[in-house]
């Protein structure tokens, strides 16, 4: 079946013309002199299947050329990249962000209803001036989050930039050798979810195997559980360097409550900071486990514990250990020497029964106090 121009998918009023694509770091690449091939309604987006502008650039020296996949309007529906989908501002799968924001925003994915919405959303892109994304529109917001924050790359990764793997050198093919554009290299195992993803369930949020690998490791880190003895309202600082000062500690943790008192372990590198509730020390714990980041430096947030359950090293162990039956005790110290310069005799000490002994300890001779230069004639040199 045929159709015409004036059928709603082909409606040329709805075909999409820009100027730059709508690009994160990675996918841009880190040449400053970039040349970035346009061709006017080159190819049909894969969400909403409308023409739009197609761009295509090659990121840098030794990687292959990316080329947009979503036209404009779709990318700011989800504040997502072009060519990726990921999120412009934290780089992490549209699933990843929605589930820890607790955002549901539903497209619809039938061709009427799909065309019907994205001409609003459009309309009201427009009118906004382009400084605004589709989630603040329905209503969302890009809060920062901490738990994104931690997910997230700190710096661009230029590695999937990097050319597919050569098809040639796999079957032992490939006579190019070096002068190869693709990689030379063992592919990954077909059986591995990451192998197989479809640009669709990126776009929606749902089934991304990339986004499951993410979240599991979010449910793998670590956690600061709150002490059972409510009148616990400290909290343990280390990692305290010399650039960072007791003003610097002030003005972070103030935010979460009046501070009683804020101590400085110059020796130990750590400080101790005291709330007069409970209550602030809790939020505090919260907010700053993993979290607080001063001078470049990271600390470490615990609680802390009550000086009288602190125990040195191995001091709960030594409580535990049952003493050895049949070894000697503990040495006296050494006694005096006599008039004469001479140490007295050895005194018994008690140690394991003999058949021999009867009873009596046994004298070793490491026991002796006038062994190894302690005697008369150890004393001349």
């Amino acid at each position: 079946m045929t159709l015409s121009l004036g059928n709603n998918p082909y409606n040329r009023f709805s075909w999409e013309d820009a100027e730059f694509p709508i690009l994160c770091q990675t996918c841009l690449g880190d040449n400053p002199y970039l040349r970035m091939m346009k061709e006017r309604y080159g190819s049909e987006c894969n969400i909403c299947q409308r023409p739009f502008c197609v761009f295509r650039w090659c990121p840098g020296k030794g990687m292959r050329y990316k080329t947009t996949i979503v036209c404009q309007t779709c990318s700011k529906m989800k504040n997502v990249c072009q060519t990726c989908l990921l999120d412009l501002e934290y780089g992490l799968p549209v699933q990843v962000r929605d589930s820890v924001l607790n955002q549901k925003h539903e497209i619809p994915k039938s061709s009427v209803n799909r065309e019907y919405y994205t001409q609003n959303m459009e309309g009201a892109l427009a009118e906004a001036g382009g400084s605004v994304s589709g989630l603040d529109l329905i209503g969302h917001t890009q809060a920062q989050n901490d738990q994104l924050k931690r997910l997230r790359r700190s710096e661009p990764y230029y590695k999937r930039n990097a050319p597919h793997v050569c098809s040639f050198f796999i079957k032992g093919e490939c006579k190019r050798g070096e002068e190869c554009p693709y990689r030379h290299e063992k592919p990954s195992d077909p059986d591995d979810p990451l192998s197989s993803q479809n640009i669709r369930d990126r776009y929606y949020g749902t089934n991304d195997p990339v986004a499951a690998k993410l979240m599991g490791k979010l449910s793998r880190q670590p956690k600061l559980d709150n002490p059972e003895d409510r009148n616990i309202t400290t909290l343990y600082v280390g990692s305290v360097l010399e650039p960072i000062t007791e003003k610097d500690l002030r003005d972070h943790f103030y935010q979460f409550g009046e501070i009683r008192n804020i101590k400085m372990v110059q020796k130990q590198h750590c400080a101790f900071v005291e709330y007069t509730t409970r209550q602030g020390a809790e939020l505090a714990a919260e907010q700053s486990f993993n979290k607080v980041v001063l001078h470049g430096i990271r600390l470490n947030v615990r609680w802390a514990k009550p000086q009288s359950k602190q125990t040195g090293p191995g001091g709960d162990i030594q409580q535990r250990l049952q003493p050895v039956p049949g070894l000697p005790g503990t040495l006296p110290p050494p006694e005096k020497m006599n008039q004469s310069g001479e140490p007295s005799a050895p005194q018994s000490q008690p140690g394991p029964s003999s058949s021999s002994s009867m009873g009596q300890g046994i004298y070793y001779p490491s026991q002796d106090p006038s062994r190894l230069g302690s005697g008369k004639h150890g004393s001349q040199y």
